[in-house]
């Protein structure tokens, strides 16, 4: 088995085709999941796509034959040429998969360096995948190192304090550009999460808030959250609003452009629209006094965060490097445990046969079984204590497979890769 992880984000691939790449709702993601699993290639997979990024980690028999499936299944999927993907993608397998994988929970790889969202993303595409049986073992002690990498880079940094999330970013660039915020009202569309976390930022900035959403009852609970007053308007209200309204965020889960030319009036002052969906919410829109900006039209904000992080960041790369290198030595060590449980099963089967045959022969007197029994599982944990001590050291060396094999195969011990246990850790996480 080995871990291959394909990865399109902010990096390597333009706001255009993630948007074609995106993945909109959960159905979406288990059809794409089952289609790429429906092979003898690839055993597990666990699909991420949030507006910065689309991340398929999976465990496969056949690195080569698992990238050009899943890059085949992409590409009917978003209508996005192969050989485009191919050329874009990212793709990390075995060590290079599971320190991308632990670089991404810990906020390293996002647009906004220690953004506070994406561990969480990750935890609900890993519990997605565990519920609908697309993932197992492999893959959920990947996922488990990670969030336990990612509660370290925490602990351990200030990365995830202060303005950390896109949502946090297009509200700091707003309130860079309108400078004084007083009195001066900011439109958010949606009630999602992204636009939570955009009201808060909001709020904290001085904007008095207008909230709109296709479910003014889901509007009016998150309106109900915030000690602050919130307007919540009607959907159909949208493009008044829009006409009346300097700021404007908006965060939906369309999977195509709500906000077009034709909602669009000329205005005789500054608007600043921040669309932050990916599919984006606004169409190419061209209008006087009118400046549009999506995700990747942040970076200088994203780059001044970057050097203000740059010492918190470099020490949560070396936690990344030791936990990825902690997680093989702990497969390593998961793979020793059956075998010397293996070597004392035997053992005592030994025990076992020769005091019945020595007591069925009359060289041992039945009323001492026990104790001569007993004597010789003495024997036998004394004399297997040092090779079994000797077999968790080889654990963390790179010989240690031809050392488990050669040991298997001497004592004849079963080979079988079933024997693994379960993470106990499957649907555990840490906050």
């Amino acid at each position: 088995m080995s871990y291959l992880s394909i990865s399109f984000t902010h990096k390597n691939t333009d706001i255009q085709t993630r948007e074609k790449l995106a993945f909109s709702d959960d159905n979406m993601v288990e059809a794409y999941l089952k289609t790429i699993l429906d092979n003898s290639i690839i055993r597990e997979a666990v699909l991420l796509s949030t507006c910065n990024r689309v991340e398929i980690m999976t465990t496969v028999n056949d690195i080569e034959q698992a990238k050009e499936v899943i890059l085949k299944t992409l590409s009917n999927y978003s209508t996005v040429d192969y050989e485009e993907l191919s050329n874009r993608a990212d793709m990390y397998d075995n060590t290079g998969a599971i320190h991308h994988l632990f670089t991404v929970a810990s906020a390293l790889d996002s647009l906004v360096i220690g953004e506070t969202q994406i561990v969480g993303q990750l935890k609900d595409a890993y519990r997605l995948s565990l519920a609908k049986g697309h993932c197992s073992q492999g893959i959920t002690r990947a996922m488990t190192y990670a969030f336990k990498c990612a509660a370290a880079v925490r602990t351990a940094t200030s990365l995830g304090t202060g303005s950390v999330s896109v949502a946090s970013t297009a509200v700091a660039k707003a309130k860079e550009i309108i400078h004084d915020t007083q009195n001066v009202k900011a439109l958010v569309i949606g009630a999602g999460e992204m636009s939570e976390l955009t009201i808060k930022h909001l709020i904290s900035s001085g904007f008095d808030v207008v909230l709109v959403s296709r479910n003014i009852k889901k509007a009016k609970l998150l309106a109900d959250t915030f000690d602050k007053p919130i307007c919540v308007e009607p959907y159909e209200k949208v493009t008044q609003l829009l006409n009346e309204i300097p700021v404007m965020i908006t965060a939906t889960s369309a999977p195509y452009p709500i906000i077009k030319q034709n909602m669009v009036q000329e205005c005789s002052f500054n608007r600043y629209w921040f669309d932050i969906a990916v599919p984006r919410d606004i169409d190419d829109i061209k209008s006087n006094h009118l400046q549009i900006f999506a995700v990747d039209d942040l970076q200088d904000i994203v780059n001044e965060n970057m050097s203000l992080r740059a010492e918190s960041a470099k020490q949560a790369y070396l936690i990344v490097n030791q936990l990825s290198m902690e997680f093989f030595e702990w497969l390593k060590s998961l793979e020793i445990e059956p075998v010397v449980k293996q070597l004392y099963l035997k053992a005592n089967d030994v025990v076992q046969k020769k005091v019945e045959n020595a007591i069925k022969k009359g060289f041992v007197d039945a009323s001492n079984e026990e104790n001569i029994r007993k004597l010789c599982e003495t024997v036998l944990t004394e004399f297997l204590h040092e090779p079994t001590k000797q077999l968790k050291t080889i654990s963390q060396n790179v010989e240690c497979d031809v050392v488990l094999g050669a040991v298997q195969s001497v004592f004849g011990l079963q080979n079988d890769s079933n024997m693994f246990h379960q993470c106990e850790h499957a649907i555990k996480f840490n906050n």
